[in-house]
C-alpha cells in the first residue's frame, strides 16, 4: 500500500472511530468539521469491508488445573491481543459499538508504528 493510502486510511480511521466516540450523529459530526457526508459514509464502509475480510489468528488452550488450587469459575472474558504487544479483555455485556471505536483508534496508532 502506498503512503498516501496508509495515511488517508488512517485519518479515516480515526475519524470513524471519534464520531462513534462522540455519539453525534454523522450529519452533526461533519458539518462541525467541514467533511461531506457522503465521503465519511464512502470511507466507513471501505474500511469496514477491510477489517471484515482481515484473518485474526486465534489459539485455543486447554486449561491445566492445579491440584493445590480449588477449582475457580471460569471466566467469560475474551482476550484480544493486538501488534505491538498490546491487549484487551472484554468482559461479557461490553458495548460492541465502543470496542469498534477503540480498536479502531489502536489500529491507528500501530500503523505509526510500523
Amino acid at each position: 500500500m502506498r503512503e498516501r493510502e496508509r495515511e488517508d486510511r488512517a485519518k479515516w480511521r480515526e475519524l470513524v472511530a471519534e464520531q462513534m466516540a462522540s455519539g453525534q450523529s454523522v450529519v452533526v459530526f461533519c458539518r462541525e468539521r467541514g467533511l461531506r457526508n457522503w465521503e465519511f459514509y464512502e470511507w466507513k464502509s471501505c474500511l469496514r469491508q477491510v477489517e471484515a475480510g482481515q484473518f485474526v489468528a486465534v489459539e485455543v488452550r486447554t486449561a491445566k488445573r492445579a491440584t493445590q488450587l480449588p477449582p475457580v469459575a471460569p471466566s467469560k472474558a475474551i482476550e484480544i491481543r493486538l501488534a505491538g504487544g498490546r491487549s484487551l479483555v472484554v468482559e461479557p455485556g461490553f458495548d460492541a459499538a465502543h470496542l469498534r471505536a477503540l480498536l479502531a483508534v489502536l489500529d491507528a496508532l500501530g500503523e505509526g508504528e510500523a
